[in-house]
């Protein structure tokens, strides 16, 4: 049950020029040992149908959805989140979210994440689809406190593999901002069309059609946690760890999407109960 103070829907004036301007607001609170959703504000097609405690009540977690299944070109989606001092939350998607053709305009994404001293978020979303001609910006700005603690992945694939449909138009960009306590410790920006050489490139994607970044900011990582996860093995596909005083930065580039969330869930396993003191319970979402 949702243990929310309060939840507001704006008036539903959304559609705009035939794109949909979608805002979701979520904010995590603490109560003694239960973390929940204590805020929850949506505009347009963007929701929380609910919270869930599947693993006791320290962590809270909630499936983001987005009802019309897919975003088309000049769709804006924006999901802001607050974790208050001390929560624990995690997020993730009920499926793969579907970029369409872009028609001319470019569909974002942006992600406004801000946690609280002590708290955490996770933030494990399934993989984005970017079919043929879609021009997409993803964007996030992730401001932490001093001790709070992010996990986040996120996966993207170039074209519909099912269908084997290749990205042959369109463009991918990425402005990412990581900072604690003011001070930035990670800026990464990525702007690829579909005819670039950086597709072929054996220094780029060596022709593969899916990538991904997991980042774990939870301070410097034990060498036997790292080792671990250095020690797992992928065939068929590029991996890469990097460990900074700051952020722990996991790389998967390769040609499957499910192959790439198993990749990173398996670091999770090794990971989690290094930053949270927790063994990784599976969001039932990924079980249907």
């Amino acid at each position: 049950m949702d243990d929310l103070k309060h939840t507001v829907t704006l008036p539903p004036a959304q559609l705009t020029a035939k794109h949909w301007q979608a805002r979701l607001e979520l904010g995590f609170a603490r109560r003694d040992t239960r973390s929940y959703l204590a805020h929850r504000l949506h505009h347009g097609p963007l929701v929380v149908q609910k919270s869930l405690h599947p693993e006791g009540e320290d962590i809270c977690h909630a499936v983001v959805v987005h009802p019309p299944g897919g975003v088309a070109g000049g769709d804006a989606l924006q999901l802001n989140v607050n974790v208050a001092a001390g929560a624990r939350a995690l997020l993730t998607t009920p499926g793969a979210g579907k970029w369409y053709k872009a028609n001319g305009t470019k569909a974002t994404q942006t992600l406004q994440f801000q946690l609280e001293a002590g708290s955490g978020l996770e933030w494990l979303p399934q993989e984005n689809i970017l079919f043929d001609a879609a021009e997409v910006g993803f964007n996030a700005d992730i401001q932490l406190a001093a001790d709070a603690t992010l996990a986040a992945w996120d996966i993207a694939c170039l074209g519909r593999q099912a269908q084997q449909e290749h990205w042959q138009r369109g463009l991918y960009q990425l402005n990412q901002r990581i900072s604690r306590n003011g001070q930035l410790l990670w800026n990464e920006r990525a702007r690829m069309q579909a005819d670039d050489l950086v597709k072929a490139s054996r220094v780029g994607l060596g022709n593969a059609v899916v990538f991904g970044t997991f980042l774990v900011c939870a301070g410097k990582v034990p060498a036997e946690v790292l080792q671990a996860c250095r020690a797992i093995v992928i065939a068929d596909a590029k991996t890469g760890i990097t460990a900074l005083p700051e952020v722990l930065c996991i790389r998967y580039v390769g040609n499957a999407s499910q192959q790439a969330r198993q990749y990173f869930e398996q670091c999770w396993q090794i990971l989690r109960p290094w930053y949270y003191q927790k063994a990784a319970v599976r969001p039932r979402i990924w079980n249907t």
